[in-house]
């Protein structure tokens, strides 16, 4: 059935609006009558009538659905069915309670295609924008199997993980990143207002500078004649770099770069290796086949090279092989991981050993991730106060040049 949205008054003259799936719009009409609601406007589709100046709201403009809002409708959408609640009334139920416009939109739409026949996975793949591959992987799987709310439930704490993951990273890197931005700000601001003037003072003496002070006084210089390009070049490098990253042969030079820079790659791995695990644990719990499921979570790592390794995986696994063998052959998965596979598939408890490395993995990165930002602190003022030093030094050596040639 088509979707519609509608403005309405109900029976105490208060102002309403919806989204709902009807026939025609006539049948919209009658229902939302039988409801008290006098209808004033009525269109089809998701969002895509002509909208005038009055009905513009800003804030819906900037609004976004994010992944949290995601990982919520999937845990109440895992409680209604695990309370035996039909899946179309329960997409109904979370269709009426979303705040969020873009979010009511999708979920109209995909209780309309679940209503006339369609499954849940297939709905949701029209929507990749907001549900990723492993996740309409992992509702197909809990279809076929019967455990949908199941399937949900895992894909809830998948989801909250990844949320945490991310806020901790961003929290951490905000301390160092604030000290960073704030000494590029005090040493542009040395260099373009106060080296110019103790230059002045330099120049009248007309004695010979040393080199610290000589490229000192150049930097300066170039800082306060060309600061009009400073930006734009900086901008242009920035989109040239991202330009470069983003083709096939850069990504590929970057990602395989990144992994080998000291510490900084180990990070990177660790997190790489905590998604894969977990996630792999997860798909297989929930029913899907080990090929589809390399299939899906190389989507998960973020790097290249390690998409690459598990796709050659995937091959020797189609041809007879263990999971732990081809991993280990690649050298960037650590000896301990693969051996833990290894076990993992003799004992038939595949799913749980993986579990076990996401979580020692996850463990491990939150350590470093804290220690890290921990010296990064400290390190940055270091940096700074080194800077700092430099240019003390650098004025007042010709300072005492100059006393010592008096006296």
């Amino acid at each position: 059935m088509p979707v519609y949205e509608y403005k309405g008054k109900n029976r105490a003259g208060k102002k309403v609006k919806g989204i709902e799936t009807a026939e025609s719009k006539n049948d919209l009409r009658q229902t939302l009558q039988g409801k008290g609601i006098f209808v004033t406007d009525i269109y089809e589709g998701k969002g895509q009538r002509r909208r005038s100046s009055k009905d513009v709201d800003v804030t819906k403009m900037f609004e976004r659905v994010t992944l949290a809002d995601i990982a919520m409708l999937t845990r109440q959408m895992a409680t209604l069915l695990r309370a035996g609640i039909p899946l179309v009334d329960a997409l109904t139920a979370l269709t009426d309670q979303t705040e969020k416009e873009e979010l009511k939109r999708v979920l109209s739409d995909v209780r309309r295609q679940v209503n006339e026949g369609s499954s849940l996975a297939k709905a949701l793949r029209d929507h990749e924008k907001h549900f990723s591959n492993l996740y309409v992987n992992m509702v197909k799987a809990g279809e076929n199997s019967g455990n949908l709310h199941v399937v949900l439930s895992r894909l809830t704490e998948f989801i909250d993980a990844q949320i945490d993951t991310r806020g901790k990273i961003v929290a951490a890197m905000f301390y160092p990143v604030l000290m960073m931005a704030f000494g590029i700000l005090v040493m542009l601001f040395i260099f373009a207002f106060v080296i110019p003037k103790v230059t002045a003072i330099f120049e009248d003496q007309g004695e010979a500078l040393p080199w610290i002070t000589q490229v000192m006084i150049g930097f300066s210089e170039f800082l306060t004649s060309w600061w009009f390009l400073l930006l734009p070049s900086m901008v242009g490098a920035c989109v040239g770099f991202w330009y470069w990253k983003n083709t096939p042969k850069g990504r590929e030079k970057w990602d395989r770069f990144v992994l080998r820079v000291p510490k900084f790659g180990g990070l990177v791995r660790m997190i790489a290796i905590s998604r894969f695990s977990g996630t792999l644990s997860t798909l297989l719990s929930s029913g899907v086949p080990l090929l589809t499921a390399m299939d899906i979570v190389k989507n998960v790592l973020g790097n290249t090279r390690l998409v690459e390794v598990v796709e050659d995986a995937r091959v020797n696994i189609r041809e007879g092989e263990s999971i732990a063998q081809p991993l280990q052959r690649s050298g960037e998965f650590p000896p301990m991981v693969t051996h833990m596979i290894a076990t993992g598939e003799r004992s038939g408890q595949l799913e749980e050993m993986l579990e076990n490395i996401s979580a020692s993995y996850q463990q491990q990165t939150d350590l470093q991730v804290q220690t890290m930002t921990q010296l990064l602190g400290p390190l940055m003022i270091i940096v700074l106060g080194i800077a700092v030093a430099a240019i003390v030094f650098a004025v007042m050596w010709p300072i005492l040049q100059m006393n010592q040639t008096i006296m």
